[in-house]
């Protein structure tokens, strides 16, 4: 298990489904990510059936909020011992710093600029055109901050290895499973073999497998590309 390198997001309204796909792929992933739209849907009750078949969830409810509101919640998040969970950076240097609860076992991973983000947006909301630059800087105000790692886009894993170096976890979204990557709501995409060859230590895909008529198989043919 410890060499498995993919998250497979479980993006879901149908819990049944959901928990057949965990069983199923369970053997061939690092974790699952449980995100806003399973949460919300079934809440801890759907994740202790989750955690229940496979114990390693990233637990990717991205908080965002004042220091003292972030870790009271981190506080009550980490008693049902997800192995990752967020925090935006851009909440600011207390913000991130709120985040060092003693004894936690639960690795904080801080959001850079959303995958869904192009140059454009990031003009009109950050006033910066180059998305490695924001990305990068952002990066750095993680590691400053004693955060576990990043998650950021496939695009700036470079940039983030050589700013930050190996001892920092960078968790990539945006992952599409061939070259003939189709334009959807991720703007910063790019394949498996590439990400982890670029630095990545873990894959978070779900549609290219989830939506897939056999999930396994394909969750295999991925596996055995970054092997």
């Amino acid at each position: 298990m410890s060499s498995r390198k993919i998250i497979v997001a479980l993006d879901s309204d149908n819990l049944n489904k959901t928990l057949e796909l965990v069983r199923s792929l369970k053997k061939e992933v690092y974790a699952f990510k449980i995100g806003y739209q399973f949460f919300f849907n079934f809440g801890l009750t759907g994740y202790k059936k989750v955690f229940s078949i496979c114990p390693k969830i990233f637990l990717d409810l991205k908080l965002h909020d004042i220091p003292n509101t972030v870790e009271k919640g981190l506080k009550a998040l980490i008693k049902i011992k997800p192995v990752f969970t967020t925090i935006h950076i851009s909440g600011g240097d207390e913000m991130m710093k709120s985040t060092r609860i003693k004894g936690k076992e639960t690795k904080i991973l801080g959001v850079s600029i959303l995958t869904s983000m192009d140059k454009q947006l990031t003009k009109k909301y950050y006033n910066e055109t180059d998305v490695s630059n924001l990305v990068k800087k952002f990066a750095k105000f993680a590691k400053k901050n004693r955060l576990d790692g990043v998650v950021c886009s496939p695009k700036e894993i470079k940039y983030i290895r050589e700013e930050i170096g190996k001892n920092f976890i960078i968790v990539t979204p945006g992952i599409r499973v061939n070259n003939k990557i189709k334009s959807d709501d991720q703007k910063r995409v790019e394949t498996p073999k590439k990400a982890i060859d670029l630095g990545a230590n873990y894959l978070v895909i779900g549609r290219p497998i989830t939506e897939s008529k056999n999930p396994l198989k394909v969750l295999k043919e991925i596996n055995n590309t970054i092997s």
